[in-house]
């Protein structure tokens, strides 16, 4: 019978990143929000939807850093 795996670190560290990289990312979104002129609503909806969207572009990478240790 094999020994249970030694747990990883990487996970909670993941998880971290994870959380720090969604503050930072609504903090850089609400600063540049507060700088935009007075524009019609459904162009600040895109500008927030495309925010949305783009914060999830790194996790791929460090997802499967948490899994594998490798970041390729």
């Amino acid at each position: 019978m094999t020994p249970p795996a030694k747990p990883s670190w990487r996970k909670p560290a993941g998880i971290l990143l994870i959380l720090l990289l969604i503050a930072t990312w609504a903090a850089i979104v609400v600063s540049l929000a507060d700088w935009l002129p007075p524009l019609w609503w459904p162009l600040k909806a895109l500008f927030f939807i495309a925010a949305g969207i783009v914060w999830a572009l790194p996790l791929k990478p460090l997802l499967r850093w948490t899994e594998t240790g490798a970041w390729r």
